[in-house]
């Protein structure tokens, strides 16, 4: 899972039992070699999914960490691209790698942006929301995004029941709770805690309009059903 680059098996451990703001600062300088960055196919999907979706012009990336997503809307956006995070490990990197874009740090569940983009995406940052935040950063989001604006997410399909990712994600999360249960800060990191019926209503109670766009390019499950769905939410 994990190059020579990344993170030593100590590293990963001192990352656990940090709170996740120090932890993704302790990761930040190794994280794009680790299997936790969202995959160049995957952003590569989103990208040509979106360009269907357009035409866009200021881009927001929520939890852009190392800066991953702002080549997305680089793609898509004819104008300026924001991204934020709040840490300031991760955000360094992202300014290496993207030194056009404007970043900003801020706790995502308190964005300091009037509704200024037309278009605000994130990728693999969800787990670290517990659902009763949930709507609180959708409400976030909506009040950064101008009227007719547009939150586009990835969400995959949920693995079969019973499968081995399946119990992997079981496992993880029932570790992580195990974790918070007994040692302080909490690391909030969660893979089974972000549902499509669960997050759709939250997202329409928000105020946003939701669609569903199949994600083409990664494929189909043998019932037909697509391996990725683009959630896409729009400010009324």
């Amino acid at each position: 899972m994990f190059t020579p680059q990344g993170p030593s098996l100590r590293e990963l451990t001192v990352q656990a039992l940090s709170s996740v703001e120090h932890g993704y600062d302790l990761l930040a300088s190794k994280f794009d070699a680790t299997p936790f960055r969202t995959s160049d196919r995957l952003l590569t999907a989103v990208t040509s999914t979106l360009e269907t979706l357009g035409p866009f012009d200021s881009g927001l990336d929520v939890c852009c960490g190392t800066g991953a997503g702002l080549g997305v809307l680089r793609s898509v956006c004819a104008g300026r691209i924001t991204g934020v995070d709040f840490s300031t490990g991760m955000l360094t990197r992202a300014r290496n790698a993207h030194p056009t874009a404007d970043l900003v740090r801020a706790d995502a569940l308190a964005l300091p942006f009037a509704p200024a983009f037309d278009l605000a995406v994130s990728f693999g940052a969800f787990g670290h929301f517990l659902p009763a935040d949930q709507r609180t950063l959708f409400a976030q989001v909506h009040a950064a995004l101008r009227p007719g604006g547009t939150f586009a997410f990835p969400l995959p399909a949920p693995p079969p029941v019973g499968s081995r990712l399946y119990w992997t994600l079981w496992g993880f999360d029932a570790a992580m709770r195990v974790r918070n249960a007994v040692w302080r800060p909490p690391f909030v990191m969660y893979y089974r805690t972000f549902r499509l019926a669960d997050v759709r209503t939250r997202l329409e109670a928000t105020g946003f309009e939701v669609s569903l766009t199949a994600i083409e390019p990664l494929g189909r499950r043998e019932d037909g059903s697509p391996h990725c769905r683009l959630v896409v939410a729009r400010r009324k």
